[in-house]
């Protein structure tokens, strides 16, 4: 039988640019070789597209030297649309080569500019077939702002907070302290639109959050405030339907933070102590189909497409508050998303050709 073509595209012009190399790394070294056909397309720091080395080990993720997308003076060609899959490159010296027709892209691609739903829509220009999350639920998941806009319309509990813009801040700092000071401490400040805990802060009292507020306008123009939430830290692994059917969810994994105040970049990719990640969490049967339910009407209320991590607080009084809707969640083999699944029974490979098979027959 003949392969299905893949292009698999990573890296980009994010601060999470190496997160998603490393990523990669994950899948190139998973994919069922014997049903899939693999095209690396890197995207360099500054933007540019490139053919890259079918090599899982070049971009393992090591706490010493994160993986990155550098520019070896190959350019790809997009197709011209009109039906046209065919994938070209142009070479250092200039000569142009057929690569071959792509049957699907996989983008994983975390942050602006790539899981923000802009590469799906420019994929959706060429009508080249993508898996993964569509235009809509990645622009609504990657901003966190209206994340919570869409939860809440859906009668869907979140975080209590507020968004502060830059003109604000500027404006009228006093004013925001005031607000955060009604929120009550601790408080966490993060950018709307990043990801992977970049530029998150945990401000416990008035005199951190100047610097909390400046870390993370450094990242996003947009910014939100939220209080503390003392729960358990439960996430749930999503899959759109087969064939028009409700969304799919895993088993339940815990965040259990032993001396870390927050799950943050470190702990979540780097090795970092004071962080354990189980799967399954040790909850009642009830409790697990609570949370896998909320996990499926938060992506119902997000339009979701493909895939989504939704992470919640389950509190002491059994509520579940969703904190966010990742639609490009982390995916690198240590990674909650492939490891909530792992523990429902699939593989991370094929977890890859479940979310390949889902691209291709949406597009059918």
């Amino acid at each position: 039988m003949a392969r299905t073509t893949v292009a698999v595209l990573f890296g980009g012009r994010s601060s999470e640019h190496s997160i998603s190399s490393a990523t990669a790394g994950g899948v190139l070294g998973a994919i069922d070789r014997d049903r899939f056909e693999v095209i690396p397309v890197g995207i360099t720091r500054e933007g540019v597209f490139v053919l890259e080395q079918d090599d899982p080990a070049k971009f393992a993720l090591d706490a010493a030297h994160l993986p990155e997308v550098v520019d070896n003076g190959t350019r790809i060609l997009w197709p011209s649309g009109g039906g046209d899959r065919t994938l070209r490159v142009q070479r250092a010296d200039g000569e142009i080569d057929v690569i071959g027709e792509i049957d699907v892209v996989l983008p994983i691609l975390h942050g602006p500019h790539g899981e923000d739903g802009t590469m799906q829509g420019f994929l959706d220009v060429l009508e080249i077939p993508w898996a993964g999350g569509g235009v809509l639920d990645s622009a609504i998941g990657m901003d966190k702002h209206f994340t919570k806009i869409a939860l809440r319309a859906e009668g869907i509990l979140v975080s209590p907070g507020f968004t502060v813009r830059t003109a604000r801040w500027a404006d009228d700092p006093q004013g925001v302290r005031e607000e955060v000071a009604a929120l009550g401490f601790p408080v966490f400040v993060k950018p709307a639109r990043a990801g992977s805990s970049v530029g998150v802060s945990k401000v416990v009292d008035p005199s951190g959050l100047d610097e909390a507020m400046s870390i993370a306008f450094a990242e996003d123009s947009k910014v939100l405030v939220e209080a503390g939430i003392v729960g358990r830290e439960i996430e749930v692994a999503m899959l759109e339907g087969r064939d028009g059917g409700r969304p799919r969810a895993s088993l339940p994994g815990e965040i259990v933070l032993t001396t870390r105040d927050f799950y943050d970049f470190e702990g979540k990719y780097l090795g970092g102590e004071g962080v354990d990640t189980v799967c399954p969490a040790d909850l009642t049967p009830a409790q697990t189909e609570l949370i896998r339910e909320i996990g499926r009407r938060a992506f119902e209320a997000v339009d979701g497409r493909g895939l989504a991590r939704v992470d919640v607080f389950l509190t002491k009084d059994g509520e579940v508050i969703v904190n966010e809707v990742n639609t490009m969640p982390g995916f690198t083999p240590i990674s909650m998303f492939p490891q909530c699944w792992i523990a429902s029974g699939m593989t991370y490979a094929e977890l890859i050709t479940e979310l390949l098979e889902l691209g291709m027959a949406r597009a059918a």
